[in-house]
């Protein structure tokens, strides 16, 4: 039980981690091309309260649409070996 809550614990300080890496990244991107939020929105083919959403760490969106932003700057989100690893644990612990 209380391995379940470490491994717990670990996955939301890694998904806070990786909302923090999302947002800041896109923020910074659009700042380097000195482009607005709508314009990035535009150019990205996804509406503005997403990239609004998106630069302020929304805990819950789209993969599809924040791989629509990234691909903008030559970059994709996707499972990580640390994030299979951590997903594995627990389908073995719920097995």
């Amino acid at each position: 039980m209380v391995y379940l809550c470490i491994l717990i614990l670990q996955f939301i300080k890694l998904q806070y981690i990786m909302q923090t890496v999302f947002s800041r990244f896109v923020k910074e991107q659009r700042k380097k091309i000195n482009i607005t939020q709508k314009q990035l929105s535009v150019k990205a083919g996804v509406g503005l309260r997403f990239i609004r959403d998106l630069e302020q760490g929304k805990k819950t969106l789209r993969l599809d649409k924040v791989n629509q932003v990234l691909e903008l700057f030559d970059h994709e989100a996707g499972p990580t070996r640390l994030m299979v690893r951590v997903y594995r644990r627990e389908t073995a612990l719920n097995e």
